[in-house]
């Protein structure tokens, strides 16, 4: 009978760390949180300090300043569209990767991967000159096609890990029932891939709903995002850090209600495609 693991002093100080450093990168959020319900005044005074009364003043000057539901509406619209697209063509793209391993194929992989090194500042200047050459700026389907270039490299590298522990006989007994090619992967591999798939929506959903720079790219202001609306408070002279705190706030809420809701899946699908069953 293998005996318990001891309690030592080490083992303390490691908790006691890691315990520290949650804390550390929770300080943003503590100055997000109590900033939102301070004025103007208070946060330039002592941004640290708690605020002296909780009312939700500037939770409801931001919510009319910005139009809060319908630039939400806009985050949400555009998120949904890229990560669905992303999911349906990085799982089909790395299925067919993995499954016919020629010589083009892997490089195509390769290139694929490689392509997560390049930083984005450095595509800025094609980028701008791609979407209007095609028209793209200015609509949402220019910004889904960005995206669905930017995201694809990761999300596609992720199922494949994934991919290749999917049991090969299971494809084959599909076929032998008379399944077809699309069949066998929309109803035999895409459910088994539910791990991995949880895994690629979370890190797009908290990356598109969070992004500045793209947005502000390519699409105008007929179609404003959070990000984009929330910089309305940040003027040459003036910066409403009260209310930009407030917007700020409720922008986080559903996107850290999704995270936790879905939070156990990221470990579960990374572990299982990284060996091969």
């Amino acid at each position: 009978m293998e005996d318990k693991q001891r309690y030592t002093p080490l083992l303390f100080v490691f908790e006691l760390l890691c315990v520290l450093l949650a804390l550390l990168f929770l300080t943003p959020f503590y100055f997000l949180v109590i900033n939102s319900f301070k004025k103007l005044g208070a946060i330039l005074l002592n941004a640290a300090e708690l605020p002296t009364s909780w009312g939700f003043g500037n939770f409801k000057r931001a919510w009319i300043a910005i139009d809060f539901p319908v630039v939400f509406m806009h985050s949400l619209v555009i998120t949904v569209l890229s990560v669905g697209c992303l999911v349906v063509v990085a799982s089909m793209s790395a299925y067919r990767l993995v499954r016919k391993p020629t010589t083009f194929n892997k490089f195509l992989f390769t290139v694929y991967v490689a392509a997560m090194i390049i930083p984005f500042q450095s595509v800025m200047l094609p980028l701008m000159r791609i979407t209007s050459m095609f028209e793209l700026r200015g609509h949402v389907y220019g910004i889904v096609i960005c995206y669905i270039g930017f995201g694809i490299s990761l999300s596609m590298f992720l199922f494949h890990g994934f991919i290749k522990s999917v049991p090969l006989e299971i494809e084959e007994a599909a076929v032998v029932d008379g399944c077809s090619p699309y069949g066998v992967f929309w109803r035999i591999v895409f459910p088994l891939l539910k791990p991995i798939a949880v895994t690629v929506i979370i890190l797009n959903v908290l990356w598109i709903w969070n992004d500045y720079l793209l947005p502000v790219l390519v699409i105008n202001d007929n179609f404003t995002t959070i990000p984009l609306a929330v910089q309305k408070f940040f003027g040459q002279y003036l910066r409403k850090w009260d209310l930009a705190m407030a917007s700020l706030t409720l922008s986080t809420l559903p996107i850290i209600a999704f995270f936790l809701f879905l939070q156990k899946h990221i470990i579960q699908g990374i572990t299982a495609g990284s060996v091969k069953g």
